[in-house]
């Protein structure tokens, strides 16, 4: 029981620590878009490179990416509590399908932003026909990655591998916990099933003159 509460534990402490980091870095990403504040200030070259690659391959869809990846982890965590306490299965199936529900609008992301960054990129290189038909090939093309299409083909890729990982994320932290939670369960409401069977069987055979009365209040009471 011990080594139960302390697998819980760090299992808590490390989602939080990962919720907190994702919102602090979403908070930092809008800022440094926003021109709100400059990265340029913070002397890690690492972090700036971070920072320009995301706005020009992912832009603004890295808040809606973030608020899912943020929702899902903190789900994901109140699962992992609700297993830990033996909490009542539709408590447990809710949070269980709010995880899948995270995962479905992570790959749901990266269709629709996909489906906006290609018509955005669309509109821009070939808006105006007149220019786009004295434009070479290669000048389209430039206005094409302009427009948006390489955040349009990003964001397919992160959504599609994002959500991957975050069912595997929930298989391996709270697959068999969730399986052996289930197998409780199941175990629970055959014992009763059989204690109800017996109870039904010793009043027939304790009672044979009242035998439908007693089987229907046994029914009943069950």
């Amino acid at each position: 029981m011990r080594m139960l509460h302390s697998h819980g534990f760090m299992s808590g402490m490390l989602l939080g620590v990962a919720l907190s980091l994702t919102a602090g870095a979403v908070a930092l990403y809008l800022l440094m878009v926003l021109d709100i504040v400059a990265i340029s200030i913070i002397e890690i070259p690492g972090l700036q490179v971070a920072g320009d690659w995301l706005q020009r391959n992912l832009g603004m869809s890295v808040l809606p990416f973030g608020i899912t990846l943020a929702l899902y982890i903190h789900t994901l965590r109140a699962l992992a509590r609700k297993l830990a306490n033996n909490a009542p299965q539709n408590e447990v199936a809710q949070l269980e399908h709010l995880t899948d529900v995270w995962t479905s609008l992570f790959f749901g992301i990266g269709v629709i932003w996909t489906a906006i960054g290609m018509r955005s990129a669309l509109l821009y290189a070939i808006g105006n026909p007149e220019v786009a038909a004295q434009a070479g090939a290669f000048a389209i093309l430039e206005r094409l990655v302009d427009g948006g299409i390489l955040t349009a083909l990003t964001t397919t890729i992160v959504g599609g591998i994002g959500g991957y990982l975050m069912r595997v994320i929930k298989s391996s932290c709270l697959g068999t916990r969730l399986s052996r939670y289930y197998e409780n369960l199941e175990e629970r409401h055959a014992e009763r099933v059989e204690v109800l069977l017996s109870d039904i069987k010793a009043s027939l055979i304790g009672h044979p003159r009242g035998q439908a009365a007693t089987t229907c209040q046994l029914i009943e009471d069950s």
